[in-house]
C-alpha cells in the first residue's frame, strides 16, 4: 500500500542520514548529541503541525467571534458566548486561558478589528512560544548567537507588547500581568542562557578576536541592539510608567563588569610559585604579568579596538582595567611580609620596569599610552614603609654578613697552609673580595631603584664596615695573644698575620673605589670623618700586625742579644751574624707584604735591632779592662754595625729609604769607648750628646762604666758640664735613647 512505501521511504532516508552522521570513528562520541537533536526536530514538526491545526481553529474561532459581536447589543448573552467558545477551544488543545482575561480585553472598548486582531495574536503567542524557544535554543547551542537573539527578541517583544496593552487595560491587575509573565517563563532562562554565551566570549575576547573576531562583533552588535531596547523601553517607562520585567537589561554595563573582573583574574593567576617553593616567585611572577599585560594591550590596540563601536573607547577602558588590577596586586603584594630583595624586586618594578619601554612605555602602545600620565601603582607611603623596612632589614643583614665573614675568615688564620696570594704574589685572604662584593651587589640592587636609596646603601655599608674594622682589630690582637700563649701555634701566624696586613691596604683601596664609584662628589663631605676614622684604624691594625711580627723576629734574637756586649762576644761569639741571618730570613716571608707597610716594618726592624744592640751596651754587661780590650770592643762595634747596614740596606732595596743614620749612633758610642786619651774624653762625650740630644745623665754613667777607666769624680765632672752644653742634632734624628732603660744601679747612687 501506498502507506508502507512512505515508511520504507523513510526509514531509507533516516539510514541514509544516520551513515552520513558517521562516517569517522571520532562521530561516534556525538552519537547522544545527534539524538537529541533529532529528537528537538521531531519535536518541532510535530508542534508545527499542531501549530497549524490551532491557528486552523483559532481562524475559525475569530470568525465565530465576529459573528457574535455583531449579533446582539445584549452584554450578557456576548460573554457567555465567548465563555463557552474559549472553554471548548483551550480546552480541545490543552492551553489554559483565562476567560476573565478574555473578557477584559471584550470589556476595554477596543473597535471589532482591534479586538479580532489582539485575539488573532493572543492564540498565535500563546501556541507558538514553546516551539520558537526550542529554535532558540538550539540556535544558541550551535552558537549561532545573532540569530537567537533575533528570535529571543521577537519573544520578548511579543509579551511586552501583551503586557503593555494590559497595563493600559487595567494596570492595578498583577494576577493578569503575572499569568502573561508565567506564559513566558522559559523565555526569561533564554535570555539568561544567551547572556552566559555572550559573557564566556567577553572573557575570552582577547584569545577570540585572533582567532575568531567575527564571532566577538556578534557579540558587541547583540549588546548594542540591547542598549537601543533599554533606551527606548526606560523612553516609553518616563511617558506610561510602565518597564516589562527584567529591564533595563545593562548588558553594556555587564560587559564592562565582566572584562573588569576579567582583568583581575588574569593579573592575580600569574603567581605559579610561592616563597617555599622557588626563591624567586616574586621576580617571576612580576616578570610574567609584565609580559601578560603587555601582550594583551598590544592585541587591543590592534585588533580589539577595531570590533567596537568607537564610543565604547574600549583600549582606554581596558588599559585603566588593567592599571587598577595592578595596583591593586601590588598593594597586596607590598602588604605582604617580603624580605629585602623582594621588596627590591617588587619597588624596581614599580617605580621604573611598568613605565619603561619594556611594558607601558612600549613604541607600540603610543601615542594611546602616555606614561606620563599613568598614575603611581602604589602611593608614596607605601613605597617609604617599604624602604624604611628594606633598609632595617639591610641592617641586620649586613651586620649578620659581616660577623659571618669575619667568622670564616678567622678560621683560615689556624689552617696548617699559607694563605693564598695575589697576582704580585702578596698575601691575602678572601675576606676584603667578600665583604665588598656584598656590598657592590646590594648597591647595584639599590641603584635600579633610584639615586636616593643607592646613597642610603652607601652609608650604611660605610657605616656598618667601621664597626666591622674595630671587630677586625680586636680579632688579630686576640689572634696574636693566643699565638703567644704557644708560639708553635698556629703553624702559619706569620703568613696569616701578613695577609690581615695586607687586607688593611685592600680594605682601603676598596673603599676609595666604592666611593668613587657609587657616590656623587658633592656628597663627598658628608663621608669624610667616616672614612677618616675607617683609615685610622685600618693603619692601627696594620701597624700592630707589623708590631708583632717584629716581637716574633726578636723573640727569636733575645738569646743572641743577650750575648752581645758579653766576654764572650769579645771573645769572638757570631751573636750578630746569627741575628742577621735570622733576620733576613724573617723578611723573606715579610717580602709578601704590601709596599707601604713593609717600607715601615725595614725602618722599624732596623731602628729596633740598633736599639736592641745599644740596650745591651747600657746594661753594662761587661767593662773593659785596658786600652786594648777597648780597642777591640770599639772595632767589633763598628764590624757590626757595618753588618747591620749591609743587611738592612738589602732589605730596603728599591724603597729608597735612607738607613745610614741609624748604625751611625753605634759607630759614634764605638768611639767614645776607643779613645785612647782621657783628656779628650768630655770632648768625645759631648760630640756624641749634641748629635743625639736625648742621651740622658744615667747613658752617659753607663757608657762610661763599660770604657771601665772613668773615676767617679770624672764622670759627675763630665755629666754636669754637659747639662750646660748646646745641642745641634740632625733634623732627620728621631729619638732613639729615650726607649733604652739602664738597669737600676743609678747615676744618683754613684755620684753620693
Amino acid at each position: 500500500s501506498t502507506m508502507e512505501e512512505t515508511d520504507r521511504e523513510a526509514v531509507a532516508t533516516a539510514v541514509q542520514r544516520v551513515a552520513g552522521m558517521l562516517q569517522r570513528p571520532d562521530q561516534l562520541d556525538k552519537v547522544e548529541q545527534y539524538r537529541r537533536r533529532e529528537a528537538r526536530k521531531k519535536a518541532s514538526v510535530e508542534a508545527r503541525l499542531k501549530v497549524q491545526s490551532l491557528i486552523n481553529l483559532s481562524v475559525c474561532g475569530c470568525q465565530v467571534m465576529s459573528r457574535t459581536l455583531n449579533l446582539t447589543g445584549n452584554e450578557e448573552l456576548r460573554k457567555n458566548h465567548l465563555h463557552i467558545m474559549f472553554r471548548e477551544v483551550a480546552g480541545n488543545h490543552l492551553i489554559y486561558i483565562d476567560s476573565k482575561l478574555c473578557c477584559k480585553i471584550f470589556k476595554s472598548g477596543l473597535s471589532h478589528h482591534q479586538t479580532q486582531s489582539v485575539w488573532f495574536f493572543f492564540f498565535f503567542a500563546f501556541l507558538s512560544v514553546p516551539e520558537i524557544v526550542r529554535e532558540t535554543q538550539d540556535l544558541i547551542e550551535r552558537g549561532e548567537l545573532l540569530q537567537a537573539h533575533r528570535k529571543l527578541m521577537d519573544l520578548e517583544c511579543s509579551r511586552d507588547n501583551l503586557m503593555y496593552e494590559q497595563y493600559r487595560m487595567d494596570s492595578k491587575n498583577t494576577h493578569d500581568m503575572n499569568l502573561i509573565h508565567t506564559y513566558f517563563g522559559d523565555m526569561q532562562k533564554l535570555s539568561e542562557e544567551l547572556a552566559k554565551q555572550l559573557w564566556m566570549v567577553v572573557q575570552r575576547s582577547l584569545v577570540t578576536v585572533r582567532r575568531d573576531p567575527t564571532l566577538l562583533v556578534s557579540v558587541v552588535r547583540i549588546i548594542e541592539r540591547e542598549e537601543k531596547i533599554d533606551r527606548r523601553m526606560l523612553d516609553r517607562k518616563k511617558q506610561t510608567g510602565f518597564i516589562p520585567p527584567g529591564r533595563p537589561k545593562k548588558w553594556k554595563e555587564k560587559m564592562f563588569n565582566i572584562l573588569e573582573r576579567t582583568v583581575s583574574t588574569r593579573i592575580e593567576g600569574t603567581q605559579a610559585d610561592t616563597r617555599e617553593s622557588d626563591k624567586m616567585w616574586l621576580v617571576r611572577h612580576l616578570e610574567i604579568i609584565r609580559k601578560y599585560v603587555l601582550d594583551d594591550l598590544l592585541v587591543a590596540k590592534t585588533l580589539l579596538d577595531q570590533c567596537f563601536p568607537t564610543h565604547y573607547d574600549i583600549f582606554n577602558k581596558l588599559l585603566n582595567m588593567y592599571h587598577q588590577a595592578l595596583s591593586t596586586r601590588m598593594q597586596e603584594l607590598a602588604a605582604e611580609d617580603l624580605e629585602a630583595n623582594e621588596i627590591v624586586s617588587l619597588l624596581t618594578w614599580v617605580l621604573n620596569t611598568y613605565k619603561s619601554t619594556e611594558m607601558m612605555g612600549n613604541s607600540e602602545l603610543s601615542p594611546e599610552v602616555d606614561v606620563n600620565s599613568l598614575n603611581p601603582l602604589i602611593s608614596q607611603n607605601v613605597v617609604d614603609q617599604l624602604l624604611s623596612k628594606y633598609m632595617s632589614t639591610l641592617t641586620s643583614n649586613i651586620i649578620g654578613w659581616l660577623r659571618k665573614a669575619l667568622e670564616t675568615d678567622k678560621k683560615d688564620w689556624i689552617k696548617e697552609t699559607e694563605p693564598e696570594a695575589d697576582q704580585d704574589g702578596y698575601y691575602q685572604t678572601t675576606l676584603p673580595a667578600i665583604v665588598f662584593q656584598m656590598f657592590e651587589q646590594n648597591l647595584q640592587v639599590a641603584a635600579q631603584i633610584n639615586e636616593d636609596l643607592k646613597t642610603k646603601v652607601l652609608l650604611l655599608c660605610l657605616q656598618q664596615m667601621n664597626s666591622f674594622l674595630t671587630r677586625y682589630k680586636d680579632e688579630a690582637q686576640l689572634y696574636k695573644e693566643e699565638h703567644l700563649k704557644n708560639r708553635q701555634y698556629p703553624q702559619c701566624y706569620v703568613q696569616y698575620m701578613i695577609a690581615v696586613i695586607n687586607n688593611c691596604q685592600t680594605f682601603k683601596e676598596s673603599i676609595i673605589s666604592l666611593k668613587r664609584k657609587y657616590l656623587k662628589i658633592e656628597m663627598e663631605d658628608t663621608l669624610s670623618s667616616s672614612h677618616t676614622s675607617m683609615d685610622a684604624t685600618l693603619d692601627i691594625i696594620a701597624k700592630e700586625g707589623c708590631s708583632s711580627l717584629l716581637d716574633e723576629v726578636f723573640m727569636d734574637l733575645e738569646p743572641h742579644l743577650n750575648e752581645l756586649m758579653t766576654k764572650k762576644w769579645l771573645t769572638g761569639s757570631n751573636a750578630v751574624g746569627t741575628i742577621c741571618v735570622t733576620v733576613e730570613d724573617y723578611f723573606n716571608d715579610f717580602a709578601k707584604i704590601k709596599k707601604p707597610y713593609k717600607k715601615t716594618m725595614t725602618i722599624e726592624a732596623h731602628r729596633r735591632v740598633v736599639v736592641e744592640y745599644i740596650r745591651a751596651i747600657m746594661l753594662k754587661r761587661i767593662s773593659f779592662k785596658n786600652a786594648e780590650e777597648r780597642k777591640e770592643g770599639a772595632e767589633r762595634m763598628i764590624k757590626e754595625a757595618e753588618q747591620f747596614r749591609f743587611l738592612f740596606k738589602k732589605l730596603a732595596a728599591g724603597s729608597g729609604e735612607d738607613t745610614e743614620g741609624l748604625c751611625d749612633i753605634i759607630e759614634a758610642i764605638a768611639e767614645v769607648i776607643k779613645l785612647t786619651d782621657p783628656s779628650l774624653l768630655y770632648l768625645e762625650v759631648s760630640t756624641l750628646v749634641s748629635k743625639y740630644p736625648d742621651i740622658r745623665d744615667d747613658h752617659i754613667a753607663a757608657l762610661l762604666t763599660v770604657r771601665g777607666d772613668a773615676s767617679r769624680d770624672m764622670k759627675q765632672t763630665i755629666i754636669e758640664t754637659l747639662d750646660q752644653g748646646p745641642s745641634q742634632p740632625n733634623p732627620n734624628y728621631v729619638p732613639i735613647f729615650k726607649e733604652i732603660t739602664v738597669p737600676t744601679l743609678t747615676v744618683p747612687k754613684l755620684l753620693k
